[in-house]
């Protein structure tokens, strides 16, 4: 799923900020208390949030809305003791929570946040309750990818690593929205949108926020959008585009991307001005950037490759607005690129060798964890070395596990097409490696294997396998493969303040008036990804600025 550098752009372009000597000088088309850029998780959140605080709010949304969120696998990284863990026979508490993720955030946000983040997670989930969205429990919750149905918790990160379980015991905290087949991350939209629409908040769709507007003292007091006409031919000319866009995106990368650009040049040609005043803030919450490839290409370059995973509105736009405003990013080069070899679960026990010929990582950690390590270790280039008694395990369960067709199509046209040889030095030759650091290789992992020795990268025994019976076989794993494509978004956004989620700048002063949320802004998920973790954070953070906006007054 290569992207295409000649594809036209569909970005949407940011206007420099309008400067208003008061909020009086000009004619307003509208005006509320909070005005919310972007219908996904955080958006949704935010909304909600400050309307169920007693403000008057507004969404503008550039598309239909769902974002990334509704793309998603509906995965909410919850713990310190939820009642679904608990029936699965696990005792978390909010301090084991608190001491995995600090593996897993690093300094992305401080200590005293992430502790907030982990002690409100039962909160978190008891709201999500209340708006109508479900989970459940599971016996024996698994470590893989994504569950299968029927199964709605499970070890979605690096719990049971042995690196990680010496400092916090291993608790499954994946906990997926109860929905059949690969919906859960529609049915948490839904869900938010029944709230929303229980609430009466407006939502201007095919809207986009192209500026934001500033009074003299430089506080934000409202935005200009970019409105293509309700029920007009532009309108629904501009959704079907879109629609066919996501729809083609996997396939047809390039194809989309025209799709997209014929969208933004309907927005250009038709969209009116529309300036909203916004009497306590405007909160951003329109995504990554994954889909703007020249901030990739500035910030992340490596992971340029990569499958862009997200939505058309994933293109840095409330980035953007922020930054023209005096606005600080952080972490841009900070990207979650998903490289999972589980299932089927005989992969793990086999090894992930970089062009050296070595090893750069255990092979038993969560995806996101061995995409990034394969990016920044190996150069996005790696493949995956069985044997023959492990690819046998793996074609079985690939044809007869019940694993989503995502896990099982990819990993039989892998292994089939996979090159093989008879010796490991004749594999190497294969794949240009050298040969002697991959023969070493085998060597130092087979005796780990047997016991002979701790493996180097501190796999679990019971996930390593010696590779010791011909033929071996070689499946290309690398970032930019066609045949088995390695999503990436982007985690890095705009600075926020932690416990409001006000916008800084460069003082690490508030900028008045606006907050940030989700994938816009810097948070919980901006160093490492697990599954859950960025929809967890979104939830979370777009309450906080939410609440926050509604209770602002100067």
């Amino acid at each position: 799923m290569s992207q295409s550098a000649e594809a036209p752009s569909h970005v949407l372009p940011i206007e420099a900020p309008l400067r208003l000597v008061s909020a009086e000088s000009v004619p307003w088309d509208g005006e509320c208390d909070v005005l919310v850029a972007g219908l996904g998780a955080a958006g949704a959140a935010a909304a909600i949030t400050a309307r169920e605080a007693g403000a008057d709010v507004r969404i503008a949304e550039r598309f239909d809305g769902g974002g990334a969120t509704v793309k998603s696998g509906g995965i909410v990284y919850l713990g310190g003791g939820t009642r679904y863990q608990i029936e699965a026979g696990y005792a978390d508490t909010p301090e084991a929570m608190f001491n995995y993720l600090r593996q897993e955030c690093g300094d992305a946000v401080s200590e005293a946040t992430l502790r907030a983040f982990c002690a409100g997670s039962s909160e978190l989930l008891a709201w999500l309750e209340s708006i109508g969205v479900t989970f459940q429990s599971c016996p024996q919750p698994p470590k893989t990818s994504y569950p299968k149905d029927g199964t709605y918790l499970y070890f979605s990160g690096n719990e049971a690593v042995p690196a990680y379980a010496a400092k916090a015991p291993p608790a499954p905290r994946g906990h997926r929205v109860k929905a059949p087949g690969i919906d859960s991350g529609r049915e948490l939209y839904a869900a938010l949108c029944r709230r929303v629409e229980a609430l009466g908040i407006p939502i201007w769709r095919q809207t986009a926020v192209r500026r934001l507007i500033l009074d003299a003292d430089g506080a934000i007091i409202g935005a200009e959008l970019a409105r293509l006409e309700p029920g007009s031919a532009a309108q629904r000319a501009h959704r079907r585009l879109i629609r066919r866009a996501e729809a083609l995106h996997n396939v047809l990368p390039a194809r989309a991307d025209r799709l997209r650009a014929q969208a933004l040049a309907l927005e250009q040609a038709h969209a009116r001005p529309v300036r909203v005043r916004a009497r306590r803030g405007v909160v951003l919450a329109t995504g990554g950037f994954i889909f703007n490839r020249e901030m990739v290409r500035q910030h992340a370059g490596r992971y340029l490759p990569a499958m862009r995973l997200g939505a058309t509105g994933c293109d840095g736009s409330g980035i953007r607005l922020g930054l023209s405003v005096g606005a600080v990013a952080a972490r841009m080069d900070r990207v979650s690129a998903w490289r999972f070899i589980n299932p089927p679960s005989a992969w793990p026990r086999g090894i992930v060798v970089g062009p050296d010929g070595r090893r750069f990582c255990n092979e038993q950690v969560y995806g996101a964890k061995l995409g990034v390590e394969m990016v920044e270790r190996a150069g996005g280039r790696a493949w995956l070395i069985l044997d023959a008694r492990l690819r046998r395990a793996a074609l079985r369960e690939a044809l007869f596990g019940r694993l989503w067709f995502f896990q099982s199509v990819p990993a039989l046209l892998l292994m089939l097409l996979a090159p093989r040889a008879r010796s490991i030095e004749a594999l190497a030759r294969k794949l240009g490696l050298p040969p002697e650091p991959l023969r070493a290789t085998v060597d130092a992992y087979n005796a780990a294997a047997r016991g002979q020795r701790e493996d180097e990268y501190g796999k679990s025994p019971e996930l390593r396998a010696a590779l010791a019976h011909a033929p071996y076989y070689a499946m290309d794993i690398s970032a930019g493969s066609k045949t088995f494509p390695c999503p990436a978004i982007t985690l890095g956004g705009l600075v926020v303040d932690e416990v409001s989620g006000a916008v800084l700048n460069e003082h690490r002063q508030p900028i008045a008036g606006l907050y940030a949320a989700g994938r816009t802004a810097v948070g919980i998920a901006s160093h490492r990804y697990v599954s859950g973790l960025s929809l967890a954070d979104c939830l979370w953070s777009g309450r906080r600025a939410g609440r926050h906006a509604a209770a602002r007054t100067d």
